[in-house]
């Protein structure tokens, strides 16, 4: 069966995941219509082949028109602030919502972005766990609720779980680099109490591949994990970075830890792995890119 070339509508296209989307579904033979903030975004759009659509994720008639001239969205933007978290969640589920609500009745494949954290931490979390909405304070849930009432509409509306690691290449603002800046700025790596706590990670170009293959498979509700390694400790990590940086690798706990890592400490403390067993079986997706230890030791986060 011949595979539909689609128009495809994409915020957060210039960011690290999304560049890397873009040139995905512009070398398949899609077209890219690709949100810009501002004329850097739209020439780094117009670069790599892209439409520009001009608006942000606070414009909602931008996004709704930038919906309804596309055969197909990937909701990759959102506003990286952790100083006002709660805000910038209500901002994407609001803008989730408007996208949504705008091809109600269409058959437009739209794909929301998440993360594997989400799914409960401490459990190895697979596309069928659903997140304890009643009981999580996570303000971050506010988006995979959302996709789950527009599904119950009948949207066809899916969600890809992104890794806490999104690594590669030209990975400035993730949480690897957070490590990284923090262990120079202390003289020392470290990791909380054992350290056995578990990340996942997947590499940008992978991520890339899996969010086009989604986009043929979307259905209301389905979740997507884009998970190349299911258990990566956080011991092991910062052992690379203190053998990279030539720094001591120590263990913190209580205040050290609070004191060390800052408002990090919470993405530094959880335990969160996940499987991808379905993604793969579903999508065929065969991640073949180096994993986050590989891309660590290369040397490019240094």
């Amino acid at each position: 069966m011949k595979r539909e070339l689609m128009k495809v509508f994409v915020t957060g296209a210039t960011g690290f995941v999304g560049n890397a989307v873009v040139n995905e579904l512009i070398g398949a033979g899609h077209k890219v219509l690709g949100l810009a903030r501002n004329d850097e975004a739209a020439e780094r759009l117009k670069a790599a082949g892209a439409e520009v659509h001009h608006g942000d994720l606070e414009n909602l008639d931008s996004l709704i028109a930038g919906a309804q001239s596309a055969d197909g969205i990937i909701h990759l933007g959102f506003i990286h602030d952790f100083t006002r978290f709660a805000e910038v969640c209500e901002i994407d589920r609001i803008a989730i919502e408007a996208i949504g609500n705008t091809i109600l009745g269409t058959d437009k494949p739209f794909l929301v972005t998440s993360g594997t954290l989400v799914a409960g931490p401490g459990q190895l979390a697979s596309e069928d766990t659903i997140p304890d909405y009643e009981h999580s304070h996570n303000p971050r849930l506010a988006s995979e609720k959302a996709v789950d009432t527009l599904a119950a509409k009948g949207v066809k509306v899916s969600v890809v779980r992104l890794s806490p690691s999104v690594h590669g290449e030209g990975d400035l603002h993730g949480f690897v680099p957070m490590l990284i800046d923090i262990a120079r700025k202390k003289g020392e790596s470290a990791y909380i109490g054992a350290g056995l706590n578990r990340w996942t990670g997947v590499h940008r170009l992978d991520a890339a591949v899996l969010y086009r293959l989604a986009l043929d498979k979307a259905q209301p509700g389905l979740r997507f994990h884009a998970v190349a390694d299911e258990a990566v400790t956080l011991k092991s990590i910062a052992e690379i970075i203190g053998s990279k940086l030539d720094i001591p690798v120590v263990s913190k706990s209580g205040n050290a830890a609070a004191s060390h890592f800052g408002f990090f400490e919470h993405f530094a403390s959880i335990d969160g792995p996940a499987s991808a067993h379905a993604t793969r079986e579903t999508l065929g997706w065969n991640p073949t890119h180096p994993s986050l230890p590989e891309d660590l030791v290369s040397g490019i986060y240094f």
